[in-house]
């Protein structure tokens, strides 16, 4: 057996990541614990299965050890850019060989095996969209490319589904940012695909569109499809998916239903930063409740951490009434994405 983190390994092309690297990229045993109940507990047909999947490029670690299955109905991949999502993506598409591990898709390796490409639909997050094709055009390639027996019915099929026919016509060059999302996933259903992989679909669309995009799937996936779709929004995965699959530095931080993977979000350590009428006043007032973990006043500044969100948010504007204290400002001052799924990956 070889692999990061394996005495004597080194990856093909380059030398062998540091210790430091290689321990930043282990998953806490708890998590692949985690991650390999999941794919236990879907059927050994599951659409799409990985596991211990790792992809290293020269000495650089981007996917490691990573386990899961994906069944029918749509799945998030969330997690910060550059933790790994695209390359997870390209792996399960079959556009990159894993560096070790195993990724099937439909029961058949990923890599390397074009059956299963007749059955998958791949929606890239970079643009590879010749600019002098029209929509149309794009998508009558596809179909040819799929080798269908009537491309051109099938191309029209595909721009209908995507509300793209009033500019089915036009030069893609000419389209914007959303239409031109549009117009590769027609290309991408233009098959009628089981499953469908989409990388940050939603980027540069309106609100119209991405309501649109979300009904689609949303249809599709009421029909038995497998829908898995990347994001750095967490809003975008909350609105969609029923299930979640967090990526954090390569690892999997976290998987399941997106109710429990929220709960593990919003129920843990968090800090504000407040600016009142009186901080002081405020934060004699705030101390003793049980929702508050600890009080800091300095450089005319108040931080207040609590672990428990919600308690808290309903705390606040009550003791600042009765305190006769008036707020100017309450933000948070930890919620970016990457320091949540940091502390997920640490739990």
């Amino acid at each position: 057996m070889s692999g990061p983190g394996i005495p004597g390994w080194v990856p093909p092309g380059g030398a062998a990541p540091s210790q430091a690297d290689a321990a930043a990229a282990r998953p806490a045993a708890a998590v692949v614990a985690s991650a390999v109940a999941a794919v236990e507990a879907l059927p050994d047909d599951a659409p799409i299965r990985l596991e211990r999947a790792s992809r290293w490029f020269g000495s650089v670690v981007a996917v490691n050890e990573v386990t899961f299955a994906v069944g029918a109905g749509i799945t998030g991949l969330l997690g910060p850019n550059g933790a790994g999502k695209s390359t997870l993506l390209g792996m399960i598409s079959g556009l990159l060989r894993p560096s070790s591990g195993s990724v099937t898709v439909l029961g058949q390796p990923a890599w390397r095996h074009p059956p299963t490409y007749a059955r998958l639909g791949l929606v890239p997050e970079r643009e590879a969209v010749p600019a002098y094709l029209s929509g149309f055009e794009f998508a009558r390639y596809a179909a040819r490319l799929q080798g269908l027996p009537d491309p051109a019915a099938a191309a029209h099929r595909a721009i209908a589904t995507v509300d793209l026919e009033a500019a089915a016509g036009r030069p893609i060059g000419t389209y914007s940012k959303g239409m031109r999302q549009r117009a590769k996933l027609a290309a991408a259903l233009v098959h009628e695909p089981s499953v469908l992989l989409l990388d940050e679909p939603f980027n540069g669309m309106d609100p119209r569109q991405r309501l649109h995009m979300m009904d689609l799937l949303r249809s599709m996936a009421a029909e038995g499809r497998t829908i898995l779709f990347s994001s750095h929004i967490l809003e975008e995965v909350e609105r969609l998916a029923e299930r979640v699959l967090v990526v954090y530095a390569g690892r999997l931080a976290a998987a399941g239903d997106f109710r429990e993977i929220r709960r593990l979000m919003t129920d843990r350590p968090h800090t504000f930063t407040i600016h009142s009428s009186d901080d002081r006043r405020l934060a004699t007032a705030l101390v003793g409740d049980a929702a508050i973990a600890g009080v800091d006043l300095s450089d005319g500044r108040l931080s207040i951490r609590t672990t428990d969100y919600g308690g808290f948010t309903r705390l606040l504007p009550r003791v600042a009434r009765d305190s006769a204290v008036s707020l100017f400002e309450v933000a948070p001052a930890d919620e970016s994405l990457e320091r949540v799924f940091e502390y997920l990956v640490r739990r």
